[in-house]
């Protein structure tokens, strides 16, 4: 149902089964996907893409314009995939020609109440960012990652795949994935044991994880030294380690310790 006070472009596609709903404005060129609820009073800025069975709550805004000073008023997007879940207030930037003219978000996230997505971001699978927490721009957030409340994440830098950020922390490095993060300049402390068993991650690769964090951020090695010790060890062979190696050789910014 698509109330009577709601503003829609007629260059805008609403599929089959979408609710939108009272004072709620959809700007051209936006898609939304079968069975999307859109509350009331939200703003869909022109050029976004909205999956399937969204839930985008009141006074949200989806792909408006970036807060970049670069931005030019250039044709850009922002991305969404399917079953993702947008609370009050929260805004999702979409991107600048310069970074590639997309944001994109993936599929089941859930972005709590005022939270902020900036232009640019990159945002895997089953995200969660609670209530308050702020990425800028450029930066790349893998699937199952959680920020805690009131967390900011400096541009460019990455958050790895099942890494918890702690509330109120501000993260100006890169965040391995596994990995637990907390501080006002954030630091590592340990594995994130809760999300990764949660997740039913077996006890091997807890085991080897466990080992390969002893090495690369406990030891006196340097990273580079920890990587190559690393990859000539048994623990090499398991998929998380892999991934966790090839993480910190395209690391850019810099990783946490």
């Amino acid at each position: 149902m698509i109330h009577p006070t709601a503003i829609i472009d007629p260059k805008a596609e609403i599929a089959a089964g979408v609710e939108v709903g009272p004072y709620t404005i959809i700007e051209r060129g936006v898609t939304v996907g079968e069975g999307t609820r859109i509350g009331p009073h939200v703003v869909i800025g022109q050029g976004t893409r909205l999956g399937k069975k969204c839930q985008i709550y009141q006074f949200a805004s989806i792909g408006e314009a970036p807060q970049a000073l670069a931005y030019k008023g250039e044709e850009t997007c922002l991305v969404m995939g399917d079953d993702n879940i947008v609370r009050e207030f929260v805004t999702l930037n979409r991107g600048t020609v310069q970074g590639g003219g997309k944001t994109v978000i993936g599929k089941g996230n859930l972005f709590m109440a005022y939270s902020h997505v900036a232009h640019d971001c990159l945002i895997g699978d089953q995200v969660i960012l609670a209530n308050g927490a702020t990425l800028a721009g450029h930066i790349t957030i893998e699937d199952y990652a959680i920020m805690g409340g009131l967390s900011a994440v400096h541009q460019f830098c990455r958050i790895g795949s099942h890494a918890f950020i702690s509330g109120m922390t501000g993260v100006t490095l890169d965040i391995p994935p596994y990995m637990l993060a907390s501080g006002s300049r954030a630091k590592l402390f340990g594995l994130n044991l809760v999300g990764l068993k949660r997740h039913r991650f077996s006890d091997d690769a807890l085991k080897a994880l466990k080992k390969a964090y002893r090495i690369i951020f406990r030891s006196s090695l340097t990273l580079e030294k920890a990587m190559k010790r690393l990859r000539e060890d048994e623990i090499a062979q398991f998929p998380e380690i892999q991934h966790l190696l090839s993480f910190l050789q395209q690391s850019k910014r810099g990783i946490s310790r």
